[in-house]
């Protein structure tokens, strides 16, 4: 997938390497989802320090992730998943059939998915779940 810096990623290229922690979010710039990504930065240290990757995925497009990116300071990395198609294959469902699904997967250094934690309006609690199964796995 693209990132907001033009070059891509792929889950592979942490595989064995790192835990990746990929968060699903609705949109850039909304109230949830600044506050999610805000939350993901400020632990971002301790992700790191645990051996894991952040990764942020939306819709929107590469120009408005690098915007959000700068404007908030966020050091990880946010890919667009333009086309839904990313969002299909996690199988992230809408929620209440209208808004783009809030989902966080961590995923070990094998590929196995240890955390599904779905929660469209505790957004800043996806931090906490991710580590504490991340914690767990150290």
């Amino acid at each position: 997938m693209p990132t907001s810096s033009g070059s891509y990623v792929a889950l592979q290229d942490f595989l064995g390497k790192k835990n990746v922690v990929v968060y699903f979010y609705p949109k850039d710039f909304t109230r949830g989802c600044t506050a999610e990504a805000c939350s993901f930065r400020d632990s971002y240290e301790v992700f790191n320090d645990l051996g894991a990757e952040v990764i942020g995925i939306s819709s929107d497009s590469q120009d408005s992730h690098r915007d959000f990116a700068q404007q908030h300071h966020l050091p990880f990395i946010l890919l667009s998943d333009a086309d839904g198609s990313v969002r299909k294959a996690y199988e992230v469902k809408k929620s209440l059939g209208l808004f783009a699904g809030r989902v966080s997967f961590v995923i070990d250094k094998k590929g196995i998915i240890r955390l599904i934690f779905s929660s469209q309006t505790r957004a800043t609690a996806h931090v906490g779940e991710a580590l504490n199964v991340l914690k767990s796995l150290s």
